[in-house]
């Protein structure tokens, strides 16, 4: 779905992204790592809000799918087979209208409109009628039913009539989340969808990116290790920018490098699931937070 040869982020002296050869396939993939590990410079960097020092960024499209098969330039694969296109160059928009939307680590969304409007209009942006916000919500029939649609998969279809500032901090994870479907995406990039969520809402989030993850390639940043291990079909490990562990949930848990670098001791159950990453039963797992 989509891949990096090199990739590389440098702020003067700091290389925050270190030569990062990547893939993300049809799978939910956790990118896990300590603080300044280079993992939101990396979210950043695929949706085109950075630049790269150096590297590539490819998304593979389908020739034949109908909604895909076109490149930034707007070319299409004549012969319907799937072809890699060098995205390295696109702007935050362009990415997102070939189909890589993401969620942000602070909730990112329209507090004065209500849930519902927050979903329409980024339903709109990415369809035919991005550009005429400015006639009445009512010539778009379309947009307000794939909104009620994602919201009630995200679980907030009662809640479409309530201004987005009234929302509690888990809830409006959730309808990030939902801006994040709309367009129906062929990847999503969720950015610590747990951060700040209660206890009470985890679960209700952790079922939500499963849900996801059924019918969308999903990249995920999450400190919380209990949840990483419960939802992920694979792990990648940065650390000071660079892969040092890619692989199936167990064997990255156990890879000594990581262990040294990030997990510290860490054993499954050693974390609440409050979403914050915060350790209840020993210090043994203070790298993780």
């Amino acid at each position: 779905m989509l891949r990096t040869n090199g990739l590389t982020k440098e702020f003067g002296g700091l290389t925050a992204v270190d030569d990062v050869d990547f893939e993300l396939g049809d799978e939910l993939c956790s990118l896990i790592g300590p603080n300044g590990a280079g993992k939101t410079t990396f979210f950043d960097l695929l949706t085109g809000a950075l630049e790269p020092t150096r590297g590539t960024i490819e998304l593979r499209r389908g020739g034949s799918d109908g909604a895909g098969g076109a490149d930034a330039g707007g070319s299409a694969a004549a012969d319907g087979a799937d072809e890699w296109v060098d995205v390295t160059d696109a702007s935050p928009d362009e990415t997102a209208a070939m189909g890589v939307h993401r969620s942000y680590q602070i909730t990112n969304v329209f507090p004065t409109l209500s849930v519902l409007e927050n979903v329409r209009i980024a339903a709109q942006a990415a369809g035919d009628d991005a550009a005429t916000f400015w006639r009445n919500v009512d010539a778009y029939d379309e947009y307000v039913a794939e909104a009620r649609e994602i919201l009630d998969r995200v679980g907030l279809a009662g809640r479409a009539d309530d201004l987005a500032e009234n929302l509690s901090h888990g809830a409006s994870r959730q309808l990030e989340v939902a801006v994040a479907l709309a367009g129906d995406p062929d990847v999503l990039l969720l950015d610590e969808p747990n951060a700040g969520v209660s206890s009470e809402s985890v679960d209700d989030i952790v079922a939500l990116i499963e849900d996801v993850a059924a019918d969308h390639a999903v990249l995920l940043v999450e400190h919380n290790m209990d949840i990483v291990m419960e939802v992920s079909d694979r792990v990648v490990v940065l650390n000071q920018g660079a892969v040092i562990a890619d692989g199936e949930p167990e064997a990255v848990r156990e890879d000594p490098a990581v262990q040294e670098a990030y997990l510290g001791g860490y054993e499954p159950g050693d974390l609440d699931r409050r979403g914050d990453g915060t350790a209840t039963d020993s210090d043994d797992t203070e790298g993780v937070a």
